[in-house]
């Protein structure tokens, strides 16, 4: 049976030297890329490859002008006829620079594969200078499509934080700031160094040297890979949010509360609450949309919100057969006796953070007692601030 594992990262030397560790390490493995810099002439190329060459090489047509639809067309045949021949193992995609990992990892799935591993690349010291960059990927020329309005830092904040796996590049410049923040950003993942030498991983344990099957990134691209799990830890109702954190100078700062913000003196404060970190991520209750779960996502000085549905304490009880049990029971281990699950959690990541003065900020937006007590009826009628955002 093939196996299918995605390796992405906007860090692309590190994310090359992580695919050629698993050429060499994996016998009977080749490497699937789709190149979407060639988009802007109407096609996206593809090379599939193993550790002596390029195998075979082509052209598919743009779809609808989007190079990534381009892309999820032409992966899954690719994928199903390395299959049918039986002779390959492991099948890496690498992914182009700005592919978002979940994205494809959910198309080889619905397309009857198996993903035995997600990847992202990194080079430590590169993790703060591209989580600040606010730049448009269409600037840079990493656009996937006309319409991509994606920046480098949001981009790249997804691709870290969706992998269990982290193959890490061996990095002179990377200092300890540097390493504690990018484990604070995603500490549950599994980090596996490439490109230098070493028989471990970075928990320490020992593995058979490089070259073999049982070598750490190969045994990490082997070891299983569950879509929909992956996809309920990245939604803002149930994702698994980074815990208080202080090292090196990075700290985390994780900030949970159970009255909901006054939309206008939050909206006030956006600014400064949004460049107060390099990363902050969560969810949030508006007073004049009591009933709505609200998505916080923050990287390079830039906000996205967005509604993502209803709280559960606001659906009748009939419906709650209707959400997944993973949402039920992340909303059962926060669940308050008078509000249910909403609330504020808003967790921010950054070097040199200000916990204090972020706390005053955010506190200063909750509403007041007297505002708190005039009760739901009263909250709706204030100032709809947040609609031009949220397109309502």
């Amino acid at each position: 049976m093939l196996s299918v594992v995605i390796v992405g990262g906007l860090h692309a030397d590190a994310r090359k030297a992580a695919v050629e560790q698993l050429l060499a390490d994996v016998p009977g493995s080749v490497v699937l890329h789709h190149d979407l810099a060639t988009a802007a002439a109407g096609t996206v190329v593809r090379t599939i490859r193993d550790a002596d060459g390029v195998l075979s090489a082509g052209e598919t047509p743009l779809v609808n002008d989007c190079a990534c639809c381009a892309l999820r067309e032409d992966l899954v045949p690719e994928l199903l006829l390395l299959a049918e021949d039986g002779t390959t193992r492991l099948a890496v995609v690498e992914l182009w620079d700005s592919v978002e990992p979940k994205a494809m990892a959910e198309v080889v799935a619905a397309g009857g594969l198996t993903v035995t591993g997600v990847i992202t690349a990194v080079d430590p010291a590169l993790v703060l200078p591209y989580l600040a960059n606010g730049d448009d990927l269409a600037d840079g020329g990493l656009a996937a499509a006309a319409t991509d309005q994606r920046t480098v830092a949001d981009t790249f904040a997804r691709q870290l934080e969706y992998a269990p796996v982290l193959a890490i590049a061996d990095s002179p410049e990377a200092d300890d700031e540097d390493r504690e923040l990018l484990a604070q950003l995603h500490p549950t993942a599994r980090q596996v160094p490439i490109g230098s030498g070493h028989p471990t991983d970075l928990a320490g344990t020992r593995y058979p040297r490089r070259g073999s099957a049982e070598a750490p990134l190969a045994r990490a691209a082997l070891a299983g890979f569950d879509v929909e799990a992956a996809a309920a830890a990245q939604h803002p109702a149930c994702a698994l949010l980074p815990a208080e954190a202080d090292a090196h100078g990075v700290a985390t700062f994780v900030w949970h509360r159970r009255r909901p913000f006054h939309p206008e003196r939050l909206y006030s404060a956006l600014e400064d609450i949004t460049c107060a970190a390099a990363r902050s991520r969560g969810r949030f209750w508006l007073a004049d949309k009591p009933d709505v779960l609200l998505h916080w996502d923050a990287a390079g000085g830039a906000l996205c919100v967005e509604s993502v549905g209803p709280w559960l304490a606001s659906l009748p009880d009939a419906a709650w057969e209707m959400v997944p049990p993973v949402r039920r029971a992340a909303a059962a281990m926060d669940w308050h006796a008078e509000h249910g699950d909403c609330c504020q959690h808003l967790v921010f990541t950054s070097p040199g953070l200000d916990r204090d003065g972020l706390e005053q900020l955010l506190e200063s937006c909750l509403l007041t007692d007297a505002e708190y007590a005039a009760g739901r009826d009263a909250w709706k009628q204030l100032p709809p601030a947040f609609d031009t955002l949220l397109e309502v």
